[in-house]
């Protein structure tokens, strides 16, 4: 499955690659985020192609809506997708935008695959091999690294479109010294943490679950053996993801 996600992935994003150095239309949706037809495009190219993988395994995309929890409250394995994560970055042309494909067993991603178009980099991963990042046609790189352990400063990843002034101030509340801030957009900010470029991601502001799947995986499995501690669960009853702090081996509450 792993490899199918990923030749998916690359499909849908060689063709928003198609609508980038265009003049898009945007179009608000009523969460007043933007939508733009290469959204569309792409999530149409995903979930066609994971029913294909397996026409009984449920397909949960950011622009196809969420079936109520009563439905899929017994689900044991979905896929989870946010076909272009980062649309603000797409419109603003600064190559930070992801496709990100989750699969989900029980509360958790297995399986996660973000690629970034642009720039022609993809992080993947599952709870068998770990996880890897790959640049253009060269050979992948696992990635193997530690947790933070707060025996020094941290260098933390910033939302370059979502930015927050009282991040450092809570971090310091908790004993945690900044050294460094590392702007990034979209999923790529979990997987700085993943490879090593930073240490930690707070995100004191909100997030869906398709915001993160992907990404959490890469990051959960981007060590030599087992598995990272991540805060962050699926298929809740309500999609939205609590206030975070990934890269340590607890749960810190920043609510």
């Amino acid at each position: 499955m792993l490899n199918q996600a990923i030749k998916t992935a690359e499909e849908a994003g060689q063709k928003i690659l198609e609508f980038y150095e265009t003049d898009l239309e945007v179009i608000e949706k009523e969460d007043d985020s933007p939508l733009t037809k290469a959204d569309l495009a792409a999530h149409h190219i995903i979930v066609n192609a994971l029913k294909e993988i397996d026409p009984d395994i449920p397909v949960i995309s950011e622009e196809s809506g969420i079936p109520d929890y009563e439905e899929r409250k017994n689900w044991d394995t979905f896929w989870l997708v946010d076909p272009l994560d980062g649309t603000k970055e797409f419109i603003k042309k600064n190559g930070e935008f992801t496709v990100n494909i989750a699969l989900i067993k029980g509360d958790k991603p297995v399986l996660g695959v973000v690629y970034v178009p642009a720039l022609d980099i993809m992080y993947y991963g599952d709870d068998t091999i770990g996880s890897y990042k790959r640049e253009g046609d060269s050979k992948a790189e696992k990635l193997e690294t530690d947790t933070f352990k707060n025996t020094g400063p941290a260098r933390i990843v910033v939302s370059r479109s979502h930015g927050d002034d009282n991040t450092q101030a809570e971090l310091e509340k908790l004993g945690i010294e900044v050294s460094e801030e590392v702007p990034s957009g979209s999923s790529i900010k979990f997987c700085l943490v993943a490879e090593g470029k930073a240490d930690l991601y707070p995100r004191l502001g909100p997030t869906m679950e398709w915001d993160t799947a992907a990404a959490d995986a890469v990051y959960r499995y981007s060590t030599n053996s087992g598995e990272k501690y991540s805060p962050l669960k699926y298929n809740k009853e309500t999609f939205k993801n609590p206030y975070f702090l990934l890269g340590m081996d607890e749960f810190i509450d920043l609510e």
